[in-house]
């Protein structure tokens, strides 16, 4: 049995990967794929991967990109999800923040640095015609504790999955002013060099049978129905995400990721642009 580690992050994106690790299809080829969720998001495993606390990350793409170019020792090795990630942007409900233009200057809650809640505020303030050097940011590590840094006033707006955030608009907690989709594919697979370079079969089995799942994903019968109660959804907003929701079995393509490194590179999000080579790696 060969033991792999993988983490992501425990949205309904990646519920494909717990069927598969429940109906036993990993374990069925050899394989012990053990599964961690990381609520904290991409700047954590982003660190995982380096230290190599986890092999694999379902992550988001920009994130990835990122910590690659600045040293991570790993590759990516497909697109997991290929439509853009809604990214709501929300602010604490008996706030005076009516509209995304009300929070230029304002102090954005981020899960950590490096995280996908940072490089999105740089990427919404561009959009925004802001000054992105002026962002400024209150670590929360959490959807919790953004929820407890809104509600206190020591930060005035946070970025989140907007699907995944609405429960907490619905609650009356947040209230969300608007939405900023990420331009390119929103999570990729990324795993480890050293995984790469000793068990690249391993890797191969692995993605062959999370893409045989994610391409018959929305098929399955009352797909909508287990999202909703796993992940404490209304029916109506995941049968919403699935529609507008595409999964990948594809590698990225250069174009899309020079596209992503001109994009951080403008925003002074990394230092240099990484060779498609140095990115990705076909299995």
């Amino acid at each position: 049995m060969k033991h792999i580690k993988i983490a992501g992050v425990p949205e309904h994106f990646n519920l494909p990967w717990h069927l598969c690790i429940e109906n036993g299809e990993f374990e069925a080829v050899g394989i012990d794929l053990q599964w961690t969720d990381v609520p904290e998001g991409t700047g954590k495993m982003c660190q995982m991967l380096r230290s190599g606390e986890t092999d694999i990350a379902v992550i988001l793409t920009e994130g990835i990109v990122k910590d690659i170019t600045a040293g991570n020792p790993s590759k990516i090795v497909q697109v997991y999800v290929d439509s853009p990630l809604i990214w709501g942007i929300h602010v604490a409900a008996g706030s005076d923040y009516q509209t995304i233009a009300d929070l230029e200057h304002k102090k954005v809650a981020i899960s950590r640095l490096g995280s996908g809640s940072q490089l999105m505020a740089y990427v919404n303030a561009d959009a925004q015609g802001w000054n992105s050097d002026q962002l400024q940011f209150e670590i929360v590590n959490t959807i919790d504790g953004a929820v407890e840094s809104l509600t206190k006033g020591a930060s005035d707006y946070f970025m989140w999955e907007r699907f995944m955030t609405k429960p907490l608009v619905d609650k009356g907690i947040f209230r969300r002013v608007g939405d900023c989709p990420t331009p390119w594919p929103c999570f990729v697979i990324a795993v480890r060099n050293e995984i790469l370079e000793q068990q690249p079969e391993v890797v191969k089995q692995i993605l062959e049978i999370i893409n045989q799942t994610t391409s018959e994903f929305k098929e399955i019968p009352s797909i909508d129905r287990t999202l909703a109660t796993k992940y404490e959804q209304k029916i109506e907003d995941i049968q919403e995400w699935l529609s507008i929701t595409e999964w990948s079995q594809s590698v990225i393509s250069e174009k899309v990721l020079n596209k992503i490194q001109n994009q951080l590179f403008d925003l002074k999000i990394i230092e240099k642009k990484g060779t498609f080579a140095s990115l990705v790696k076909a299995i």
